[in-house]
């Protein structure tokens, strides 16, 4: 789920950014949008910036959900496989794995089934809904886990698929996305009081841009922490769905294969991403999607 988030926060980012300049080119030459009353205090109907921060965030965020599976395509060069195609014996043998784990979750429209070129260990769900949704496989993860591994990843995305957290998340970053619009604006119309009357516009413009696309970032914070929590029911779902042994085998395996690369000194760990396995601490870890792997595994033995 970890590269899934991390497209879905780059589209929304780009498709909020768009939504604020389209609207700033429209306010330019109407009287809509400047939510400044000029009365006693900060002068802002802070009512109506209210309302429009709702409706901006959450069609920012829908409209990145909309998007999500056809930017991973693009953005990952995924290989959709066509289950009634010509596949070779790996690319057939992840097609079973995804539709009978699709099947054992109650999922009545099967997943598209992808593959990307890419050497990273890594797996990803997305898609605006259960029935148009993508799971995708890097050939990383297929050269480097064995069957059971590949298996437990699969049912651990199926999973995101299956507890709807694609629309989740999206939810979350609608809320997300409304507090960063007011916010943003509110900050903007401050700063530009700062400049000349005939400067404030382009001051004021500039400003939400640069706020808004800090306050998205600072925003991911608590979309990264219930990413975090949903990563727990996935695993537990992939359990349910491949068997708790196969879901702790993959968990292990990414672990032996994350200490395996480091000690080849790929310390920048963008090979070892499946399930975004993340060693870092401190800050980094706040904006980590996923938690940490000995407490995954640890909470699948206790089951």
């Amino acid at each position: 789920m970890g590269k899934r988030l991390m497209l879905l926060l780059v589209t929304n980012i780009l498709v909020m950014t768009t939504i604020v300049i389209v609207w700033s080119v429209i306010t330019r030459f109407t009287n809509l949008g400047t939510f400044q009353t000029g009365g006693a205090g900060l002068g802002i109907d802070f009512v109506s910036l209210g309302v429009f921060s709702l409706l901006v965030g959450f069609l920012g965020s829908f409209i990145s959900l909309g998007m999500s599976r056809w930017v991973a395509k693009m953005m990952m060069k995924v290989k959709v496989l066509n289950p009634d195609g010509q596949l070779s014996a790996q690319e057939r043998a992840v097609v079973e794995k995804v539709h009978r784990m699709s099947r054992a979750a109650g999922l009545t429209h099967m997943p598209e089934v992808g593959i990307y070129p890419s050497a990273e260990v890594n797996a990803f769900a997305t898609g605006p809904s259960k029935k148009r949704s993508l799971v995708a496989v890097s050939q990383g993860l297929l050269n480097n886990m064995d069957d059971d591994a590949v298996e437990g990843v699969i049912a651990h995305e199926v999973a995101h698929v299956s507890n709807g957290d694609m629309v989740t998340m999206t939810l979350l970053q609608g809320v997300v996305n409304t507090f960063v619009v007011f916010f943003s604006r509110i900050v903007a119309i401050l700063v530009s009081r700062l400049v000349r009357s005939e400067l404030q516009w382009i001051v004021q413009f500039a400003a939400i841009i640069i706020f808004q696309i800090l306050f998205s970032i600072l925003g991911s914070l608590v979309v990264s922490a219930y990413s975090r929590h949903r990563e727990f029911h996935a695993d537990r779902g992939g359990g349910d769905l491949a068997g708790n042994d196969k879901m702790a085998h993959a968990l292990r395996s990414l672990k032996a294969y994350a200490s395996r690369a480091q000690v080849k000194d790929q310390t920048d760990d963008s090979a070892v991403q499946t399930m975004k396995i993340n060693g870092k601490g401190g800050m980094a870890k706040l904006f980590s999607t996923h938690p940490d792997l000995d407490e995954r595994i640890a909470r699948l033995e206790r089951r």
